[in-house]
């Protein structure tokens, strides 16, 4: 009772708390996990590794109820599980990222260097738009220029947006969020990550070499 009163009351204030020792190494470890998922194991695999994942990372979420981080996690791995399975049950998965990130933003817009903002603004990208999902191409460029505003250096902020980009047919300033990706810093413990975003830029620079062709 004392715990569900506690969630509650962190539900509702604007405080929030950094992640301690554990905390700190528990999301490194869902972060090299959800890594070595996407990029190492084979796509048929994907969706089932994804699922075991995202329950871990719900109850990390609850372990932190007044950290931002845990829920930004919680967003990123459902929607990659959504991706993976497909089919009709992925609208429910992205509508659980979607909230878990927008309750990320109200706690901390800047936690992760601002992730929350390019992962919901990816997701308002990627989702069908009305009557089947939220997908929204306007709510997707603010929230990505949101977060290029935070970390205009990262290598998913710029990535992203030149996803965005290559949407809307943007391509020349697609390539060049793109060329500014590959020169992010890398991110120290994210080795794997930084290795599979570069391979995600250049398909997109393939794809986009293609179009202009």
């Amino acid at each position: 009772m004392k715990r569900l009163l506690l969630a509650s009351l962190l539900a509702v204030s604007p405080f929030t708390w950094a992640l301690d020792q554990a905390g700190t190494q528990h999301l490194a470890g869902l972060q090299q996990r959800w890594a070595a998922i996407q990029y190492r194991l084979p796509k048929a695999q994907r969706a089932d590794a994804l699922e075991k994942l995202a329950a871990e990372a719900t109850d990390f979420a609850h372990q932190y109820p007044g950290s931002a981080e845990p829920l930004i996690w919680e967003g990123i791995i459902n929607s990659s599980w959504a991706g993976a399975a497909g089919g009709l049950g992925a609208l429910s998965k992205v509508k659980t990222a979607k909230a878990s990130l927008e309750r990320a933003l109200e706690m901390d817009p800047n936690a992760l260097q601002g992730s929350a903002y390019t992962s919901l603004g990816t997701l308002y990208d990627q989702v069908p738009g009305w009557p089947i999902g939220f997908g929204d191409a306007d709510k997707a460029d603010a929230l990505l220029r949101k977060a290029l505003e935070i970390n205009p250096n990262g290598i998913d902020s710029n990535y992203f947006w030149a996803d965005h980009l290559y949407r809307q047919k943007r391509y020349p300033e697609a390539t060049a969020a793109l060329h500014k990706a590959l020169q992010a810093p890398p991110r120290p413990g994210r080795e794997l990550a930084d290795q599979g975003r570069r391979a995600d830029i250049d398909a997109l620079l393939a794809a986009i070499k293609a179009k202009q062709d």
